[in-house]
């Protein structure tokens, strides 16, 4: 069974950072793309920030220039540098992976950490 496991959520005040880390545990292969997504109360699940495993990276226009998307393919983890919070970026994130299972690739999303930006 593969498990996302994410970290590092907490509560920040506005215009602090935070730095999440997810980890896949189990088989699983070929990890592509791994990222973030998050859902704020009321309001559908977002991109946040993915990358491809070749490094190509996709954020969502909202975080460009404040957050960062790293990966350890190795260590089969994905990590989410979040400087500048803002209050709107309160919500809760999920670690996302699309890759193969057994015999077929299927997407594995993580129980999700909540971000509370106050101000």
């Amino acid at each position: 069974q593969v498990q996302l496991v994410e970290s590092g959520g907490g509560l920040v005040q506005v215009g602090g950072s935070l730095r999440l880390s997810c980890v896949a545990s189990g088989i699983i292969f070929n990890i592509n793309p791994m990222g973030w997504y998050r859902q704020a109360p009321g309001r559908q699940r977002e991109l946040v920030a993915v990358m491809h495993s070749g490094g190509l990276t996709t954020y969502a226009d909202s975080v460009k220039g404040r957050f960062t998307i790293s990966r350890d393919n190795a260590k089969k983890m994905v990590y989410l540098q979040m400087s500048s919070l803002k209050s709107e970026d309160t919500a809760v994130y999920y670690c996302y992976a699309r890759g193969l299972l057994v015999d077929t690739y299927s997407e594995v999303w993580g129980q999700g950490t909540l971000v509370t930006v106050s101000s």
